[in-house]
């Protein structure tokens, strides 16, 4: 496929599209990404990342972007703390030493992360405001993609990095999207130092698990300052309307959430008394483990797009960024477009098939009996 008039179209400008266009642009190609979000500060872009040595970090060296990463991530981030909900610790790792040497997995802001990306990019490799609603081919060699603004584009090839719920997934597969059985609700609470200092100096650099009865209270110091909290519940897909949450009435939607951890600690239970902005509740989804398609010519599938699992691993981004980076050098070094799309996937099978399952394995024990024992015990092993 060495033919650098080729037409690429990636449909998705988070970070596994981005990682895909920069590899690209560094051997000659010139794709273009079309984003639907009208910027790129449309919208806050989630918390923080652990990108994995062999999977992110791996991505962004093949870009050409991994010093650059290091300038910007927090090694520190990687301390973490497992309990349960009366407070008892069963695991604690806060010496987690400031270096890019070894098998570590800094944390980075995920906007950090994208800005690096975007920055790294030619300045007119985005089509922002272009949301894909699907793509039909027009004969043996392209496909004719259409936006809800009315553009259209004809191109030799559609790599799907979409997310979720992509409109160009169904050209390969039947698979959708389902509801995991886990509900979550995300917590803020900014400017936290000044604030919250005891609530900082509780939380620590990095992350803290907290587990009991099926239900989860994770925090994530973030590098603006911001603690990030999720609540997670083992529940039926209606739970979340079930709440009632309303930012209208904070206070209200806060003791409601409080009601929920009556007989967790009262330092836990500052996680949702301190949180002092907008309460966002969302399902979880996930595609099935192991989901993979027949390939077909034109198109395929990157990040969520392939293969959705659940936050339970930190494996969605890395996940993402190294399919980019994988398909790109299959796209790079193979003479035919077909023979390229088939290498990437048989590989990205493989790898991602592994992902999932470990996700959906860690998933199931968040939120069984005993979980902070268990997920404790499983930290402790690592650190054998």
């Amino acid at each position: 496929m060495n033919n650098l008039s080729h037409r690429i179209a990636i449909i998705g400008a988070g970070l596994g599209g981005l990682t895909l266009a920069k590899i690209l642009q560094n051997a000659g190609y010139t794709p273009v990404i079309y984003e639907g979000e009208a910027s790129r500060h449309v919208r806050p872009q989630g918390g923080t990342l652990d990108l994995e040595t062999h999977t992110g970090q791996r991505a962004l060296k093949i870009a050409g972007l991994l010093d650059l990463f290091y300038e910007v991530c927090r090694f520190e981030g990687q301390s973490s703390k497992t309990l349960d909900k009366n407070g008892k610790i069963y695991h604690e790792d806060r010496d987690v030493l400031p270096t890019a040497e070894g098998g570590s997995r800094p944390e980075v802001d995920r906007t950090e992360l994208r800005n690096l990306l975007l920055d790294s990019l030619q300045s007119d490799t985005i089509l922002w405001g272009h949301t894909c609603t699907g793509a039909v081919p027009i004969d043996d060699t392209k496909y004719e993609l259409h936006f809800e603004n009315g553009h259209t584009d004809v191109v030799d090839l559609i790599i799907a990095a979409d997310g979720a719920f992509s409109r160009i997934r169904p050209l390969v597969s039947d698979e959708k999207a389902k509801y995991s059985g886990i509900s979550m609700v995300e917590l803020n609470i900014t400017n936290a130092e000044e604030l919250f200092p005891e609530l900082v100096a509780y939380n620590g650099p990095g992350t803290v698990y907290a587990l009991s009865d099926y239900k989860t209270i994770i925090a994530q110091m973030n590098g603006d300052g911001r603690i990030r909290i999720y609540l997670g519940f083992k529940a039926e897909a209606n739970f979340l309307e079930t709440l009632e949450l309303s930012n209208n009435e904070p206070e209200i939607a806060k003791q409601t959430l409080l009601n929920l951890y009556s007989d967790w600690s009262d330092e836990l239970k500052q996680y949702i008394i301190c949180a002092n902005e907008e309460i966002t509740p969302r399902r979880i989804y996930m595609l099935p483990v192991a989901h993979k398609w027949e390939n077909k010519k034109g198109v395929t599938l990157i990040g969520d797009a392939a293969h959705l699992m659940s936050p339970f691993a930190g494996a969605g981004a890395n996940l993402a960024m190294l399919d980019g980076a994988e398909l790109a050098l299959s796209i790079i070094n193979t003479d035919n477009q077909e023979t390229a799309i088939r290498e990437y996937e048989k590989k990205m099978f493989e790898y991602a098939a592994k992902a999932s399952k470990e996700t959906k394995e860690n998933m199931d024990l968040f939120f069984s009996e005993d979980a902070a024992a268990k997920l404790g015990a499983l930290m402790n092993s690592f650190k054998e």
